[in-house]
C-alpha cells in the first residue's frame, strides 16, 4: 500500500510555535472525524500523533523549524502522506487531503441492476447570484437505476427527476423558477438523463457521458464520477455511493431569462454547477 507523496502547504505566521495541520476529507468531500495525524521528522521518528475533530481537521504543534511528513490514516481508507516545512513561529495548514476508500476507484460495484435511494441521495444545483454570492438548490423528488456491467464501460444510466420538486428554501423564488422563464414545468415536467457510455477520467475518476432532456431541449453532458464506496446497509441490502459533478450553460436549455444590474453584471448567472450524492440499493444480480 503506498502513500502518495504531496506538495507543502500554505504558511502561517501568526502561530505562536510550529505546526502541522490538515483537514481531511473522503472522496465525496465528508469530514473524516475518525482521521488520525502523524507527524515525522527528516529520520523517520514520530515526533507527534493527533486525531482529527469533527470536522476531520487535526495539529500535531510544538515542532521545531524543519522539514517534516505528514502522514493521514483512517479505518478502511489508504493513507495519505504531505511534505511540510515547517518555519520558526509558523504553521502549515494541509488542506483538502482526500483519502480513498481501501481498493480505491477499482473496488466497483457488483454487476446488475442497482435502483437509486432518493432518501440518502441528492441533486444539488448552484447558480451565482449578483456576481459576489451563490444561490443553493435540489429537487426533492426523482427516481432512476443504474445497471452495472463488465467490462464498467458498457454500464447503464437512466434518471427521471420531477422539475416542479425544486426547492431553494424560497417558496416565492421557486414558483418563479417552476415558471416559463426557468424550468416551465408545466410544458416540461421531466427532467431527464440517459447515459450514452463510461469511460476513465482522471485520478480514480470516470466520465460518465449521456445526454440530459431540460426544457424540452436535449442536449449531451458529461459529468465527473467517482465511486466512493460498496458496502452493507443495516436493513440486510448491499449500497454503492458514487458522487458526480457537471457545469451546464442555461442558454443551451433555453432558459436565458435574466435581469441586468446598473453596473452591467448579470443578476443570476450564465452557468449551473450540478452535484450529484447518490446512493443506489442492490436490486438483482447480472443474467
Amino acid at each position: 500500500m503506498s502513500l502518495g507523496q504531496g506538495e507543502v502547504g500554505e504558511q502561517h505566521d501568526s502561530a505562536p510555535s510550529g505546526a502541522v495541520t490538515v483537514r481531511v476529507r473522503s472522496l465525496g468531500g465528508w469530514p473524516l472525524p475518525e482521521a488520525v495525524l502523524t507527524v515525522t521528522d527528516a529520520s523517520g521518528t514520530q515526533v507527534g500523533r493527533a486525531p482529527a475533530d469533527s470536522d476531520g481537521a487535526a495539529t500535531v504543534d510544538a515542532l521545531s523549524p524543519g522539514r517534516y511528513t505528514a502522514i493521514v490514516t483512517a479505518l478502511g481508507h489508504q493513507p495519505a502522506a504531505r511534505t511540510a516545512l515547517v518555519r520558526q513561529g509558523g504553521a502549515v495548514e494541509l488542506d483538502g487531503v482526500e483519502l480513498s476508500p481501501v481498493g480505491g476507484g477499482d473496488e466497483l460495484p457488483e454487476p446488475g441492476l442497482w435502483r437509486i435511494d432518493p432518501v440518502h441521495s441528492s441533486i444539488r444545483a448552484t447558480a451565482r447570484h449578483l456576481g459576489i454570492s451563490s444561490i443553493h438548490g435540489r429537487f426533492n423528488d426523482f427516481g432512476g437505476e443504474i445497471r452495472i456491467t463488465r467490462p464498467v464501460e458498457s454500464t447503464t444510466v437512466e434518471v427521471s427527476i420531477d422539475a416542479a420538486s425544486v426547492d431553494t428554501g424560497n417558496a416565492q423564488r421557486d414558483e418563479h423558477l417552476r415558471s416559463a422563464d426557468f424550468l416551465d414545468v408545466t410544458r416540461y415536467p421531466e427532467i431527464g438523463f440517459t447515459s450514452t457510455g463510461v469511460t476513465r477520467g482522471q485520478d480514480e475518476g470516470w466520465d460518465l457521458d449521456g445526454e440530459l432532456t431540460l426544457c424540452g431541449v436535449t442536449r449531451p453532458v458529461r459529468l465527473e464520477t467517482r465511486f466512493t464506496g460498496v458496502g452493507p446497509d443495516p436493513w440486510g441490502g448491499t449500497r454503492a455511493s458514487a458522487t458526480a459533478t457537471t457545469i451546464l450553460r442555461r442558454e443551451d436549455f433555453a432558459m436565458t431569462f435574466n435581469q441586468s444590474l446598473s453596473t452591467g453584471i448579470a443578476a443570476i448567472g450564465t452557468t449551473l454547477r450540478i452535484e450529484l450524492d447518490v446512493q443506489a440499493v442492490f436490486a438483482e444480480g447480472a443474467n
